[in-house]
């Protein structure tokens, strides 16, 4: 059997005696060479369980462990198995050059000088650094220092990298920059990634499967695409048409955009959306398109999340 890249099992963290737990039985199997989205709402969980995998913080119960490593039995085996970025930490030094920073981190992951350059000098060029590589990272934007700091959680090239909002404060085009390489760690290197981030179209477009945590504990584990197949309304329609809708029967509304209007509701049966399709035309409307409303990560999150559903 292969073994999972990050296996958390009945992890547990109480920071306070008598208070709820911050984490609370959480289990999870992170397969190697994916990208696995960590999600959840503030104060669910995540920046706990993420700096129990880091290191940082000592669980009250459960263990962790990175490619079969433990992380508090076989601490030092287990450490250099990733780099990671975590939201809300200074992960770089701003007296410091973007190139010297990248130095300094690869040093510690015991690289040599030929080594660091190479890695170095393809991480700045990717994510958009290379002009920038010898001024000080104290005077970069908030989204240049982020992407300083995932240069430099990827130096040592690790096989897990823990990604902790590493799109905050980047613009469009830097984010896309980011996704890719994101994207391309998995595909290209094998890398496993585990991502956590509140925008949640980021992590619909990478992660391969998702875990929902709520108040400490996971609410849902599963791929993607199947996590989003189990809250697809089968009964709800979306029609989109060229003019103006006629009397709708109850249960739909209209509304105009992007120069259509779209036509939403619920039906007991197909049978009433082509009757309904067949009003519109008799009416004078040219139909651009039919389909089931299909959710996405956001509509399955704040189900999860603000809801009793549990998967």
């Amino acid at each position: 059997m292969t073994v999972p890249a990050i296996e958390i099992d009945r992890l547990t963290k109480v920071y306070r005696p008598g208070k709820a737990p911050a984490v609370e039985e959480v289990s999870l199997r992170v397969p190697a060479g994916s990208v696995f989205g960590f999600l959840g709402p503030n104060g669910a969980g995540k920046t706990t369980t993420i700096k129990i995998l880091a290191g940082l913080l000592s669980p009250t119960g459960g263990t962790v462990r990175l490619n079969g490593h433990d992380v508090e039995r076989e601490r030092s085996a287990a450490m250099a198995q990733f780099g990671a970025v975590l939201e809300g930490s200074r992960n770089v030094y701003w007296t410091l050059s973007a190139r010297q920073n990248l130095a300094y981190f690869g040093r510690l992951k015991g690289l040599g000088k030929a080594a660091i350059r190479a890695r170095a000098d393809e991480l700045l060029a990717d994510l958009g650094l290379w002009e920038r590589r010898d001024d000080k990272v104290g005077a970069f934007s908030r989204g240049m220092q982020q992407k300083v700091a995932i240069a430099a959680a990827l130096i040592g090239d690790p096989p897990i990298v823990l990604l902790d909002e590493p799109t905050l404060g980047l613009d469009v085009e830097a984010t896309r920059a980011v996704k890719d390489r994101i994207a391309g760690l998995a595909r290209e290197r094998g890398t496993t990634v585990l991502l956590t981030t509140h925008q949640l179209d980021v992590a619909e477009e990478l992660c391969g499967q998702v875990a929902v945590l709520r108040q400490g504990r996971v609410v849902a584990d599963l791929p993607t695409r199947d996590l989003l197949a189990g809250f697809r309304e089968r009964d709800r329609y979306e029609i989109r048409i060229e003019g103006a809708a006629p009397a709708l029967p109850p249960g739909f509304e209209a509304a105009e955009h992007d120069g259509l209007t779209v036509i939403t509701g619920r039906v007991g049966a197909v049978a009433e959306v082509y009757d309904l399709v067949d009003r519109l035309r008799e009416g004078g409307a040219v139909l651009q398109s039919l389909a089931q409303v299909q959710p996405d990560l956001e509509d399955v999150f704040l189900a999860l999340t603000r809801g009793p559903a549990h998967v």
